[in-house]
């Protein structure tokens, strides 16, 4: 049996198919499916298969039993790019998917024998398990295991369904009355791939963020990317490349409008073109550079070597009095100015800004090393780790390190007045 871990997908062949969820226990959820066209929308609400609707119009997708989906790929529409299936608790199950430790799904049939584990899962009251979907001329399974705080009502009309009646007012404290992952513009015209991708991070990061009791914040978002001579081997092997992607989901979270506010600094700075969920890519691939002149920018005039000090006072002369900045500077050390690092970032505990610093790779980190320490500041505004290969963090625990400090430095910003 292959098991896809979450994100993982498979080649499968067509065939009659038998998709089986496991581990819900009898009365906690109920187990449905959705036909959906390459919008990811179902065509009609035909298309959404439930107990009370146990067979899609053509008959390629069936419930064939209260927690077992038969899916003949030869019978799906050709206008159906993607069936997904999913969970939902029952309104008499009052806990969530997560006290369900043995959830999960298994393909089988024409040759083919898939489990899809769940994982991930903390607060949500539905979920998709899995999908199966066109890819290339032929069908493929993945393991989504993402979900829905709100439950039933928010994963049906995700997927184009209709509800007629809203589901009553959740009393405060339950998991339903948490506010759901935020979704900007642009996500709309990402490939099936690039969604998934970003869907699981927003996840990640809406779950830090409920962890702290800091969803629905709101602040500008900026990042700061250091460009210094000896950063090559993070561009070269585009480490910096897939970081700025792995951020992309905290500004969708946080930041007003969704997108992420770019500096390249190294002795000068350069602030470069804002990154959105749709331009991300070709981003890095025009403004990632360590020489020449790009897009206009030139980089060799911003310097090798590296002085944070015009970069960060010109984040401080930007600042809008009661507007939260969250600051994420990424960086591989060499903060040799201790002094007057130490007397800005002082001066700076007054001011609405937390700084997030970043280390990338083993370096001399000066300064920034000893933060938590620093005396004198209005409020603790600066937050610092060091990652000798981050591409081997996973999301979570990055996003888990990333924002650990910012919410405890808003409530501490609000008390000293900082902030309104």
């Amino acid at each position: 049996m292959v098991s896809l871990s979450r994100g993982a997908n498979t080649t499968i062949p067509t065939g009659l198919l038998s998709v089986a969820v496991s581990g819900a226990a009898p009365g906690s959820v109920d187990v449905m499916a959705f036909q959906l066209a390459d919008n990811r929308r179902t065509r009609t609400d035909a298309d959404f298969i439930f107990f009370n609707q146990p067979r899609s119009p053509e008959g390629g997708v069936v419930l064939s039993a209260g927690t077992t989906l038969t899916v003949d790929l030869a019978r799906v529409p050709t206008d159906v790019d993607t069936i997904a299936f999913a969970v939902a608790c029952d309104e008499g199950f009052t806990s969530t998917l997560a006290a369900l430790p043995g959830l999960g799904s298994t393909i089988s049939g024409a040759g083919v024998d898939v489990e899809l584990p769940v994982s991930g899962l903390t607060t949500e009251r539905a979920a998709v398990l899995g999908e199966i979907y066109r890819r290339g001329g032929q069908w493929k399974v993945r393991n989504v295991s993402a979900g829905w705080d709100r439950g039933f009502a928010d994963l049906v009309r995700e997927h184009g369904v209709s509800v007629d009646d809203e589901p009553a007012p959740a009393t405060a404290g339950t998991a339903s009355s948490e506010p759901a992952v935020r979704t900007v513009a642009g996500e709309e015209k990402l490939s099936f791939e690039k969604r998934q991708k970003l869907d699981m991070r927003k996840r990640e990061v809406h779950k830090v963020l409920l962890s702290k009791n800091a969803t629905g914040v709101r602040a500008r978002v900026i990042i700061v990317i250091d460009k210094t001579g000896s950063m090559t081997a993070q561009y070269r092997g585009k480490v910096v490349h897939r970081v700025v992607e792995r951020m992309l989901a905290v500004a969708t979270q946080i930041d007003d409008d969704g997108q992420l506010e770019p500096y390249m600094y190294a002795r000068g700075f350069a602030r470069v073109p804002d990154i959105s969920v749709e331009n991300v890519e070709s981003w890095t691939e025009e403004f990632l550079h360590l020489t020449g002149t790009h897009r206009g920018i030139d980089y060799d005039a911003i310097g090798q070597s590296n002085d944070e000090l015009p970069i960060m006072n010109e984040i401080l002369s930007s600042v809008v009095p009661g507007r939260p900045v969250l600051v994420l500077f990424f960086t591989d050390g060499g903060f040799r100015k201790k002094g007057p690092i130490g007397q800005l970032m002082r001066a700076a505990s007054a001011a609405p800004v937390f700084w997030q610093f970043v280390g990338i790779g083993k370096a001399n980190y000066g300064v920034l090393e000893q933060l938590d320490e620093m005396e004198g500041r209005t409020v603790d505004n600066a937050g610092f780790f060091a990652l000798d290969d981050i591409d081997k963090v996973s999301d979570d625990e990055l996003y888990k390190r990333l924002l650990s400090e910012f919410p405890d430095w808003l409530a501490a910003a609000t008390r000293a007045n900082i902030l309104p």
